[in-house]
């Protein structure tokens, strides 16, 4: 079984139970145990993050996710740190180790009490263990109200293992979800956390592996793995000294209805920059005076027909399919006669919706191609709803990959990438939310087809042009501010990225 980095590995629920009972039968570490490292581990990060609080608000769940939370309460009272406990759950129903966690609470003299809306969070730092990886469900009245008032107190707040509210295997939310300024995970790093609602509620997000042993934990082959743009960009192709143009391989790019010149475009820009030897763009005529004007390296080709893409079809290496395509009977032909040729393609935006229709029927079988669609091109691609998708993004790559046999990126918030069969799948650490706006998705295939255009598998591509792409707009990001960032503004920074390998200097 293969390595992995802690710090990139991601679990769900179901595993993580699976090392917590390993690290009992073969650590000897029992639960009561790991319930104490649990809250030392938190309540250190919550002084090291938000400094000596003047009170803390301790919201305890009945599970062992509140037997953490009493334990953070114990501790800040032994340091003589105001603290309250605000009770929720069936009490009854507490494991050993939770009432356990409780009795400690209670002969630290803090006051357990049940929660209700009247509780005053005026001042101090909040911590959140009302629900951990076991809730999957709709919240009771109760602890959505307590969540709430939470969120509405506008103060720090620090969720134990997983924002109560979020999924913890799909980072989705049913409800209301904490929103969390830093949230400290145990045992395995929970995959909803970075997919999904899961990066704009989770915060800051800190692994604890509370000690259970590596030999542990390796035991289980992660679902998810984070992946890391520094070990990626070694495979970027060095150039040799006497290295041409053909060699680099030439990436075609088609799309451009009526109107939407631009998006092709952009991808054609997108290809260069990242290092294609060639770069051409199959578009409608009217849009080739402002292709040559705007970037006079590419080679522009306006075609009417499919019959007229066809001769051209000869000479890429790669196509990418599918920015500003439109849907016209145009679009379909060009889709159509780029589907004939046996050369690896990336597909995209309409093209995407095109082939979801059934109006161009291809052998997906016997295709060398990668999927990018969003979470709309993927509802349609599966006959679902985006709320579906959005429910269970790893289940919807999964699904995407058997049905169309392609690498398949899932874009979003935590875009997922399929993998093989048997390896985990991928999930982009990078990105923000100034890339929300139009024809990032188009720098995004051409980004990919630019490098499989180099030599490089698509599977390599696509987890490389996914990071690269992201890293440069969070770069971007950081010199132009997270308002009025457009997709061209991160073309600068590809290069910067592709050849710069000390990415503290970028």
């Amino acid at each position: 079984m293969s390595h992995y980095l802690l710090h990139q590995a991601l679990f769900n629920a179901r595993t993580v139970r699976e090392i917590d009972r390993l690290a009992t039968a073969k650590g000897d570490i029992p639960g009561a145990e790991l319930m104490r490292r649990a809250g030392q581990a938190a309540f250190t990060e919550l002084l090291e993050n938000f400094g000596r609080p003047e009170c803390i608000h301790v919201f305890c769940g009945s599970g062992n996710n509140g037997g953490d939370g009493y334990i953070i309460g114990s501790l800040a009272a032994n340091e003589n740190i105001p603290v309250q406990v605000y009770e929720l759950g069936n009490l009854k129903t507490m494991s050993a180790e939770t009432k356990q966690a409780k009795q400690m609470c209670l002969d630290a003299k803090v006051e357990c009490k049940p929660f209700t809306i009247n509780c005053n969070l005026s001042e101090g730092i909040i911590v959140d263990s009302l629900m951990g990886t076991g809730f999957d469900g709709d919240l009771r009245e109760n602890f959505a109200d307590a969540i709430e008032h939470i969120n509405s107190s506008l103060l720090p707040v620090l969720s134990v293992d997983i924002p109560s509210g979020l999924s913890s295997d799909t980072g989705s939310v049913k409800d209301i979800v904490v929103n969390a300024d830093i949230t400290i995970t145990f045992v395995g790093v929970k995959q909803g956390l970075f997919t999904g609602r899961g990066p704009a509620v989770s915060g800051d997000v800190i692994y604890d592996s509370l000690d259970i042993p590596e030999t542990i934990i390796y035991e289980k082959l992660p679902s998810a793995e984070l992946m890391d743009l520094e070990e990626l960009i070694d495979y970027i192709p060095e150039f040799e000294a006497d290295v041409h143009k053909n060699q680099r391989g030439h990436c075609m790019v088609i799309g451009g209805d009526h109107g939407t010149g631009g998006a092709s475009l952009m991808a054609s820009q997108a290809c260069l920059k990242i290092g294609a030897g060639l770069a051409s763009h199959a578009t409608r005529p009217e849009h080739v005076p402002a292709s040559l004007a705007r970037q006079p390296e590419v080679m522009a080709f306006g075609v009417v027909s499919g019959q007229a893409l066809e001769p051209l079809l000869a000479r890429p290496t790669v196509l990418v399919v599918g920015p500003g395509l439109g849907r016209s009977s145009w679009s379909e032909q060009m889709l159509q006669k780029a589907m004939a040729t046996k050369l690896p393609m990336v597909i995209d935006a309409d093209a995407l919706n095109i082939i979801a229709d059934g109006r161009v029927v291809t052998d997906f079988e016997n295709r060398l191609w990668v999927m990018t669609p969003h979470p709309g091109e993927a509802a349609r691609l599966l006959g679902v709803t985006v709320a579906d998708i959005q429910s269970d993004r790893f289940a919807a790559v999964r699904d995407l990959q058997e049905k169309y046999n392609a690498v398949v990126l899932l874009k979003g918030a935590g875009t997922i990438i399929s993998s093989p069969p048997g390896r985990p799948l991928r999930v982009c650490p990078y990105g923000n939310p100034a890339m929300s706006t139009a024809g990032m998705g188009d720098l995004l295939g051409g980004i990919i087809g630019g490098l499989i255009a180099q030599g490089m598998d698509l599977q390599t591509a696509t987890e490389l042009g996914c990071c690269m792409h992201s890293f440069a707009a969070d770069k971007a990001a950081e010199g132009l501010g997270p308002r009025g960032l457009v997709a061209t503004d991160i073309l600068a920074y590809l290069g910067d990225i592709s050849n710069q390998r000390n990415f503290d200097e970028l």
